[in-house]
């Protein structure tokens, strides 16, 4: 199946439904993002990844959060020129290692502490230049501002997902027959599959290399 842009994508819903009404298309845009969320949810590929720098604020032990973090891959400070991972912990153990905030330190260890923010511990006793290695969120096809070409590596790339899962939501929507949802649920699924044999088969299986942290 060729990829699909954000005209295509619409426009193919609407001829597998044979649904024009006007609240159907109104909802179009929902079943493209939650089609995308479920992607992204579902497969883990080297694209999503993305890489943000910036620098610790001494005394301050929370990092915030880029707008289009998912799920983290590494971060890392720069001490003396070179990178010193942080341990991923649990914040339970991040406040029982360093109960007092003012205590200061180099920072060894880090957890998601909310939906916006990082904690590090100890708190930082310097404005540590920080490089976090996340998997983002990429820019919808639905986004015209951030994406005004309609074409995304979703669309193009994993279209038969993208496709399945928006017409499986717009039946639903429509409250179709459950065994053509399902039909689309199966679809979506071997899609997925695929997607998941095609990282395996291009990602590098070196533990160190990909990054694995004990």
């Amino acid at each position: 199946m060729a990829g699909f842009t954000y005209t295509t994508l619409k426009q193919a819903i609407q001829d597998y439904t044979e649904n024009t009404e006007a609240t159907f298309v109104s909802q179009l845009d929902t079943f493209i993002k939650n089609a995308e969320e479920r992607v992204l949810k579902e497969v883990n590929l080297s694209e999503f990844r993305k890489n943000a720098s910036a620098n610790l604020l001494s005394g301050n032990k929370y990092i915030p959060k880029p707008a289009d973090w998912l799920s983290t891959f590494s971060v890392s400070i720069i001490v003396s020129g070179a990178h010193k991972f942080l341990l991923n912990k649990d914040v339970s153990l991040i406040q029982d290692y360093s109960p007092v905030p003012s205590t200061t330190g180099e920072p060894k260890y880090y957890a998601n502490f909310d939906v916006d923010n990082f904690i590090v511990a100890p708190t930082p006793d310097a404005a540590y230049a920080v490089e976090l290695h996340y998997f983002h969120r990429p820019a919808s096809l639905t986004d015209t501002v951030s994406n005004p070409t309609g074409v995304t590596w979703l669309g193009t790339n994993a279209s038969q997902a993208l496709l399945y899962a928006a017409l499986s939501d717009a039946y639903i929507f429509m409250k179709g027959e459950p065994d053509l949802i399902q039909t689309y649920e199966g679809r979506f699924a071997e899609a997925i599959q695929h997607l998941n044999e095609f990282s395996i088969r291009k990602e590098p299986s070196d533990v160190y290399r990909s990054g694995a942290r004990t």
